[in-house]
C-alpha cells in the first residue's frame, strides 16, 4: 500500500522527518521515498491488512501526515490523485471550489463512467450541475 502526499519543497525536509517519526510511533513498517524535486512522498508501507488493529494505525497515520501536508500549504493528493482513501480530507483542502470542482467533473462526465464515486465526499455526491454553465478549457 502507499501513502502519498505533497508539501511545498521549502517543507520537504519538515515532511520526512514528521512521517519518520509518525510510522515510528504508530509502528508502522514501511519505506519513505519520494522525488524532492517536485514535493512528492510516497510511504509504502507492508503489514496485515486484514489486521484491524494495523489498519487502525494505518489510518491514523495516513491522517496525521495529510493534515501536516495541509498544513504546511501542501496537498493530500499528491501525484496519486483523490481515490476513496482521501475522500475526507477533499473539503478541508478545496473547501466551497468543491461544488465547482462536481460541475467540471459533470460536465466532462454526464454519465459519471470515469471513477463513480471515487473524487467526491458523500455530502457532494448529490450535488446537481448548474444547467448552462460554461466552461472554458484550455489544452
Amino acid at each position: 500500500m502507499m501513502i502519498n502526499t505533497a508539501v511545498p519543497l521549502s517543507h520537504y525536509s519538515q515532511m520526512i522527518q514528521f512521517a519518520r517519526e509518525t510510522i515510528k510511533k504508530h509502528g508502522i513498517k514501511g519505506y519513505i521515498l519520494g522525488h524532492a524535486g517536485d514535493g512528492n512522498l510516497h510511504l509504502i508501507v507492508a503489514g496485515n491488512f486484514e489486521d484491524p488493529d494495523f489498519m487502525k494505525r494505518l489510518n491514523q497515520t495516513n491522517e496525521e501526515r495529510v493534515l501536516f501536508a495541509l498544513s504546511v500549504g501542501g496537498t493530500a493528493m499528491g501525484e496519486h490523485g483523490v481515490g476513496m482513501g482521501k475522500q475526507k480530507f477533499m473539503r478541508k483542502e478545496h473547501g466551497e471550489s468543491l461544488r465547482l470542482m462536481k460541475q467540471i467533473k459533470q460536465l466532462l462526465d454526464p454519465n459519471e463512467i470515469l471513477n463513480p464515486g471515487k473524487i467526491f465526499p458523500e455530502e457532494v455526491q448529490g450535488y446537481e450541475c448548474a444547467r448552462g454553465l460554461a466552461i472554458s478549457v484550455v489544452i
